[in-house]
C-alpha cells in the first residue's frame, strides 16, 4: 500500500482543486484513480467494465461537490460508486458476477520505477491478476479492492458493506490461495536464488 500513499497526496490536492471547478485537476484525479477502478470493475463485470466505469465517472463528476475527504477517501468513495453501478449493470443483465481474465494494464499507473522493475512487476502482476479472476467472488473482490484499488481494510469494508474483519479474512484467504497457486506453478519467493543452489 506504500505506493498509494505517494499518489494519495497528489490525488487529494487534485480533488480539492477539482471541487472548485478546475477541469485539469479533475483529469489528474481521473488519471490516478481510473486504472485501479477499471481493474476492479473488470473483476465484477468483465468486458463491460469500461461502460460501467463511464457511468460511474459521470456520477462522480456530478456529485464531486458533496465529497469530503483526502486522496485515500476519494479512492474509497469512487469504488463505492463504481460498485453500485456494476451491481446495477449486473441486475439489468440478470447475471451473476462472473470470473474474467483481468488484463495487466489495470495497474498501468504512472511510476518512478526503473524499466527493469516495471518489467518484473508487470510479469508478476499479469500472473496474479489471471489467478485473482479464479477466486471465489468475495475473495476476489476483497483482493481487488485491497491490491488493485489500494484501499485499506476499513475502507474496503465500507465499499462492500461488510465488517472489516470479514473483508480482512476474505482478502487473507484469497491471497493465501494465490500464494498456493503460485507455489504450485513453481513461482516462489526464493525462485531466482534456487537456480544456482544445490539441495
Amino acid at each position: 500500500m506504500g505506493t498509494w500513499t505517494a499518489y494519495d497526496e497528489e490525488l487529494g490536492a487534485a480533488v480539492a482543486r477539482a471541487r472548485t471547478g478546475d477541469e485539469a485537476a479533475f483529469a489528474v484525479a481521473y488519471r490516478i484513480v481510473q486504472p485501479g477502478l477499471l481493474g476492479y470493475l473488470r473483476g465484477l463485470v468483465g468486458e463491460d467494465a469500461e461502460d460501467v466505469a463511464s457511468d460511474a465517472w459521470l456520477e462522480i463528476a456530478r456529485d464531486l461537490g458533496r465529497f469530503r475527504g483526502d486522496g485515500a477517501g476519494f479512492r474509497g468513495w469512487t469504488a463505492v460508486i463504481a460498485r453500485h453501478r456494476a451491481l446495477d449493470h449486473l441486475r439489468r443483465q440478470r447475471v451473476r458476477p462472473r470470473a474474467t481474465a483481468l488484463e495487466s494494464d489495470v495497474l498501468d499507473l504512472p511510476a518512478t520505477h526503473s524499466t527493469h522493475d516495471q518489467a518484473m512487476e508487470a510479469l508478476s502482476t499479469e500472473r496474479a491478476l489471471e489467478l485473482v479472476s479464479r477466486l471465489p467472488r468475495d475473495q476476489a473482490e476483497a483482493v481487488l479492492l485491497r491490491v488493485v484499488v489500494g484501499l485499506d481494510g476499513p475502507a474496503a469494508a465500507r465499499v462492500l458493506g461488510k465488517r472489516p474483519g470479514a473483508v480482512r479474512t476474505a482478502a487473507h484467504r484469497g491471497l493465501r490461495r494465490l500464494a498456493r497457486e503460485l507455489g504450485a506453478r513453481g513461482v516462489t519467493d526464493d525462485g531466482p536464488r534456487a537456480l544456482g543452489e544445490s539441495e
